[in-house]
């Protein structure tokens, strides 16, 4: 299924029951767990740049990294979903690759009050 070409890198706060879904489908997957748990958001959109991954995370802040302060990525979706069990996250990952995957790869999204918003930069 994961012939759309895309790997991530999915940040701690998206939890363990998304990463198992993304490596049970196909997908090249490095967690920020494996990695080192309390990784700057800048090196870990650094690494993910580095090996053309795109950033799954839950935290705002990659926006001000990738929009204020310019930094070179390759692709960060973040998931506005505070109150999401796992399995809701995992079914809006499906969705969001079902339906986009051929649309956000290098590119800065945000999934809140389901939609999902694909921006250029």
């Amino acid at each position: 299924m994961a012939y759309s070409g895309l790997r991530f890198i999915v940040d701690v706060g998206v939890g363990k029951k998304v990463e198992e879904w993304l490596r049970a489908n196909g997908y090249d997957v490095k967690t920020v767990r494996d990695i080192d748990p309390r990784a700057k958001d800048s090196a870990i959109l650094q690494i993910a740049a580095s090996e053309s991954r795109m950033v799954i995370t839950m935290d705002k802040d990659f926006g001000e990294l990738v929009f204020r302060s310019r930094k070179a990525h390759t692709g960060v979706l973040i998931l506005r979903l505070e109150d999401a069990t796992g399995a809701e996250k995992v079914e809006i990952i499906k969705k969001i690759l079902y339906e986009y995957k051929d649309r956000i790869k290098n590119k800065f999204c945000v999934f809140q009050d389901k939609t999902l918003r694909i921006s250029r930069s």
